[in-house]
């Protein structure tokens, strides 16, 4: 199978490339490398299938149509994996109108070459951060998600009504799955787990937003990646699925197992809760 994966040299797209890789399919991956973190941290992402004949590296934006649609004229492409996005809920904040640019104009990019260029199945990248402020935990996929108290959610809400739109007009096969704080080897530098414990080790003070009693399902990498990839066989009509771990970690509890392994203590300051910040996040995985 040829599989498109937007996004490939990041966190989690460069462990999905890999899996399929080794399940003998091949990846053809789009992304722009841009400077949301070090871009070497991406190019050593795939360091190791970069040479595969398996793989094929397009440098590309898919916010750019032009470029987009030359890849899908000269490429066999069986199905669309997308994982390329701006990412994070507080820098969303700060720049609501890029976050709109890359993800809802780079989503609909790839849907309309998906239509013109008759590829049937398309896998999009949400995220637990569309449940918003829901008191009701653990979060079902049943629930009412009108209400994001961020610009990031809000583009991720936005694009699984789009996706629906285009399986409904176009019957293009789609699942949204919501991805649960995910975490594991070549985390992004900036997510909790990962910075948390640079901070620790290097003897940096540590900011905790509220009193440390928020909370969040971490999800392992490789079970994110086991989710995706076991889906790819029943991909029809148009399913939102909770990818999570349906275990809650408090803040602080993470501060503590983290200073436990490092045998170090963290430097914490208190800070009050920042704007766009969700309580908890909990998966219900009963779909």
């Amino acid at each position: 199978m040829n599989i498109l994966v937007t996004g490939g040299a990041g966190f989690i797209g460069s462990h999905l490339c890999e899996r399929l890789i080794s399940l003998g399919s091949k990846v053809i991956c789009i992304d722009n490398f841009d400077n949301f973190y070090d871009p070497l941290v991406k190019e050593n992402n795939i360091s190791e299938i970069a040479a595969s004949k398996y793989f094929k590296l397009y440098r590309s934006d898919i916010t750019d149509l032009r470029q987009i649609e030359k890849i899908f004229s000269e490429t066999s492409i069986d199905m669309v994996i997308h994982l390329a996005a701006r990412a994070g809920v507080r820098p969303s904040i700060k720049d609501p109108l890029l976050y709109e640019r890359v993800n809802i104009l780079g989503t609909m990019n790839l849907l309309e070459c998906c239509k013109k260029y008759d590829i049937s199945k398309f896998i999009f990248a949400s995220s637990s951060s569309v449940y918003g402020g829901n008191k009701k935990l653990p979060f079902s996929e049943e629930d009412n998600v009108d209400h994001p108290i961020s610009p990031y959610a809000a583009t991720k809400k936005a694009c699984e009504l789009i996706c629906y739109t285009y399986y409904d007009l176009y019957n293009i096969a789609i699942y949204c799955f919501r991805f649960f704080t995910v975490y594991g080897p070549r985390q992004r530098p900036e997510m909790a787990i990962h910075k948390f414990t640079r901070f620790i080790l290097s003897g940096e003070e540590i900011e905790i937003y509220g009193d440390g009693s928020s909370s969040r399902d971490y999800t392992f990498i490789d079970d994110v990646i086991s989710g995706i990839v076991n889906s790819l066989d029943r991909l029809k009509g148009f399913e939102v699925i909770n990818l999570g771990n349906s275990k809650t970690v408090k803040l602080i509890d993470l501060v503590k197992m983290i200073e436990d392994l490092t045998e170090k203590k963290a430097r914490l300051r208190f800070m009050g809760s920042q704007p766009g910040d969700v309580f908890a996040t909990y998966a219900d995985i009963g779909k």
